[in-house]
Order: structure tokens, then C-alpha cells, then sequence
């Protein structure tokens, strides 16, 4: 390193800069890398021998596969395959799965747990951030699981105190197959017979402990150590993803479904074009269909941002009427903001105006436009979460941005231009760089002098020499 350090300040020719930057660039990245794969390699280290090796059956994934009604992408099958591949061994999975919303991550955590539970017999549970993802994913695999003849539970905390207790002695004496639930399944009274697979959905919505809990198998009667599947719908570009989550291994699905329709997305330059899309919004109304409001973000006060959530809900009431407008906000009791979701759900609102609390992931098939006012407050990559709320269903889906006035950007210019994910999210790590983004300074990660967390030529090769360097300690 001294070496390289007087290179890069008494160079000889260019050659010897080029020799000095790489040397100290990779130092800088190995360090940042070593101390999240060792962190991988400790968990694969402790619960050797304690995780079920679960050997992949192709002809049951197959006849898994046959009941959906669609085929998976080429993305799914790998992703797919590299779940199996991991929960072969004998110790337990550390993976992240990271997928655009809409590309069909929980259908392949899901059949990862059933081909689990049919294969060896074990438990699944599966964690979502809310009531509200908790319920839709199981309200969505009903149907599928009674092929297998698969008992399920639903773990909330809107349940009674009876449906709790009741469902977590089928959990305790096995009779419970796999388990969707929300932070309720890591109570201290959440017992396991043989939990064997953990799938947790939006993972940076939970503190480490809860997820600690279920992903150790605390409370599990078995002892297992469970295989652990994290799941994320925020794209991050592979170098951050590789650097941020360096202690799992990354599937990443960026390929849509053949036949979705891609999201319609303008931005309003003028009164004018602001007056048109009122005008075309209240037309599809009309046709039955349902939208999104977004109130600008106020970055100085919560107070601002409530004010301003009014302000655009009364807005609505008066341009819409007589159609009915709900409104949304961080304020609200957790309880009050699952009934206003319900009630849009049911398809009793038509307008759902809100900050931006708008849950991820929740699934409006019906909900066919988003509006974003002060468009030019949000990041790409929560501009392109908002619009992921709209397009599940069959309609054509439409994603309108009313900047401020003269707030034309390059940033509204990209979502006009492309519904891919991934690509906004490395047009957004050149226009703000990842500190900004991705919070990559409080995520512990120091700000670097010479390496660059986008150099994916560099972050993989360092990572195959740390992972060789833990392989050969092991052996």
C-alpha cells in the first residue's frame, strides 16, 4: 500500500498511476467486502450439520410449475435454481432475491417453500413488512395449495385472541405447513415443530432482531437452523447490491412477464396539459376504474407534509365530485390506514389520495392510474415504486408527474423514457451517486478516495479472491 501511495504522488510515467489507483482501489473495496462475506461464511460455519439438506426433485418442480397459470420467465427459472441448488446443502441458504415489482419474486419463493414442504417435510414461513401483503399473499395461494393438499395459517395481529392462540398450536404440533404472518410470528410464543425455510419479504422493513429471530429458528422444536430467502423489490444496481448485501448471495429477476403492458408515463409541462389529464382521469373513472394521488414530499416538516396531503385531498373532492375520495397519511393509527386500503381494495374509493405511505406491494388490479404531485421531490427509485402500484391488472395503466413549474428534469425525462427498474436505478446512482441514493453512508459503508462502488469488474473480481481465501480456510 506504501508503495502504491508514493506511485499515485511521485509518478513516474502513466503507468505507474494506473498500477497506484488499481492497487489502492482494490484495497479499499476488499476491505469494505471481507467483513460482509466473512459474515456470510460465519453463519454457513455455524449451521453446518444443522440445516436440512433438501435434495432438488425436477419432477416435482415440474408438476409445481404445471399449476400456475402462467410460464415463468427465464429469470424465475434461474433465480428458482439457484434457491434449490443452495437449500441442497447442509447448511443454511443466506440469499437475497431481488426483483423490479411485477417480475414475480413471491412465485418463486413460493414454490421454493412447497417443493420444501413436499420434499422433506418441513415448515415454511413466510414474513411480509404489513397486514395488508400478509393477507394478499395468502388470500393468493389458497387455491394452489389445496393441488397438494398443503395446510396453511395466516399469523396477524388484527386476529383475535383466540384465532392467534389456535393457529399457533397448529404451528407448534405441525399440523400448520407453512405460515404467512407479519411481525406477529416473532413473539416469544411463536413455537416451531420443524421450521425449515424462511422467506422475508422486504427485509429492510424489519429490525435485524426480528429477523434474527425467525431466520435462526429460535423457537424451533427441531433445532433446525432454517434456509433463509430475503426478498426485495427496490432494483439496485448489482455492484451496490453486491457491496450493501454482501454477507448473501444475490438472484436477481429483472425480466417481465411476456404480455404485461408497459405503463403509459407523461409528465404534465403546463396547466393545460395538467387540465387534459384531470379531464382523462375522470373519464376512466367512469369506466369503473380506480387512482392513485400522490401529495408532494416536504422534506423540513411532517407537519407541511400533512398539510399538503389535505390540501390535495379537498382539491380532489372538489374536481372529482361525486366520486368518492379516500385519503391516506403517516399520521394514522395502523389500523385506520388498513381499513382505508381495504375500502380502495373493495373498490369503494375511487380516488386514493396520499403521502407517500403508499404501501409496496399491495395489488389493485383494478387501480389503473398513478398521479404524482411535486414529482421533482422524489428519487427515481420511489417515483418507480409508486408507478409499480398501478399495471397488475388487464387494463392499460397510466403513470402521470406534475412537476413544479420550470422543473422539467432528467430524472422525470427517465421515467417518460423507460419502465425498466433496473435501468432508472443506474441513472439515478450517475445523477446522485450512491451515498445519495442508496444511503450508503448510513448503511456503514465509508465514502471512498479512489475505488468506485460501480466498478462491477473489480467488486466481482474481489469477491471470487475473498470467497477462494474462506473456501481454502475451511478446507
Amino acid at each position: 500500500k506504501k508503495d502504491a501511495v508514493l506511485k499515485i504522488h511521485f509518478p513516474r510515467n502513466k503507468q505507474d498511476i494506473e498500477q497506484a489507483e488499481y492497487r489502492l482501489a482494490y484495497g479499499e473495496l476488499f476491505d469494505i467486502n471481507y467483513k460482509s462475506i466473512g459474515s456470510k461464511f460465519e453463519s454457513f460455519k455455524q449451521s453446518e450439520g444443522k440445516s436440512i439438506s433438501i435434495k432438488m426433485n425436477t419432477e416435482l418442480i415440474k408438476e409445481i410449475l404445471s399449476h400456475f397459470p402462467f410460464e415463468f420467465t427465464n429469470h424465475q427459472k434461474i433465480a428458482l435454481f439457484q434457491i434449490l441448488r443452495d437449500m441442497e446443502k447442509s447448511h443454511c441458504m443466506q440469499r437475497l432475491l431481488e426483483g423490479d415489482v411485477g417480475t414475480g419474486k413471491t412465485a418463486v419463493a413460493f414454490v421454493a417453500g412447497v417443493h420444501a414442504i413436499l420434499e422433506a417435510k418441513v415448515q415454511v414461513a413466510i414474513m411480509a413488512p404489513t397486514e395488508i401483503l400478509a393477507r394478499q399473499h395468502f388470500d393468493g395461494m389458497q387455491n394452489f395449495l389445496l393441488n397438494f393438499g398443503i395446510n396453511s395459517d395466516l399469523l396477524v395481529g388484527s386476529l383475535t385472541e383466540k384465532q392467534k392462540k389456535d393457529a399457533k398450536q397448529r404451528l407448534k404440533n405441525g399440523t400448520t405447513q407453512i405460515v404467512i404472518g407479519t411481525h406477529a410470528l416473532v413473539q416469544e410464543d411463536v413455537y416451531f415443530e420443524n421450521l425449515g425455510f424462511v422467506v422475508v419479504d422486504e427485509q429492510h422493513r424489519f429490525g435485524v432482531r426480528q429477523r434474527e429471530t425467525l431466520e435462526k429458528g429460535f423457537g424451533n422444536k427441531s433445532e433446525l437452523i432454517p434456509h433463509n430467502l430475503n426478498m426485495t423489490a427496490t432494483p439496485i444496481p448489482r455492484t451496490l447490491a453486491l457491496t450493501l448485501y454482501g454477507d448473501q448471495d444475490l438472484s436477481i429477476i429483472s425480466e417481465y412477464p411476456k404480455g404485461r403492458k408497459e405503463i403509459f408515463t407523461k409528465v404534465a409541462k403546463d396547466d393545460e396539459q395538467r387540465l387534459q389529464i384531470e379531464n382523462f382521469v375522470r373519464a376512466e373513472i367512469e369506466k369503473g376504474r380506480q387512482v392513485f394521488w400522490i401529495s408532494p414530499l416536504v422534506e423540513e416538516s411532517e407537519k407541511v407534509d400533512l398539510a399538503n396531503a389535505i390540501n390535495t385531498y379537498e382539491n380532489l373532492l372538489n374536481i372529482f365530485h361525486p366520486y368518492k375520495v379516500g385519503l391516506l397519511h403517516g399520521k394514522m393509527r395502523p389500523k385506520e390506514k388498513d381499513e382505508i386500503m381495504k375500502d380502495f381494495a373493495e373498490n369503494k374509493i375511487k380516488i386514493l389520495s396520499s403521502t407517500s405511505v403508499v404501501e409496496v406491494g399491495v395489488n389493485i388490479p383494478n387501480a389503473t392510474i398513478m398521479c404524482i404531485e411535486g414529482a421533482e421531490r422524489f428519487g427515481l427509485s420511489q417515483l418507480h415504486q409508486f408507478r409499480g402500484r398501478v399495471g397488475r391488472g388487464a387494463y392499460q395503466s397510466y403513470c402521470y408527474l406534475f412537476p413544479s413549474k420550470g422543473q422539467y428534469t432528467d430524472r422525470l425525462k427517465a421515467m417518460e423514457k423507460t419502465n425498466n427498474g433496473f435501468e432508472l436505478a443506474e441513472i439515478d446512482l450517475e445523477i446522485r451517486g450512491p451515498g445519495e441514493v442508496y444511503g450508503v453512508r448510513q448503511s456503514g459503508v465509508p465514502d471512498l478516495k479512489i475505488a468506485k462502488l460501480t466498478d462491477l469488474e473489480l467488486i466481482s473480481q474481489i469477491r471470487e479472491d475473498i470467497e477462494e481465501l474462506f473456501e481454502n480456510k475451511k478446507n
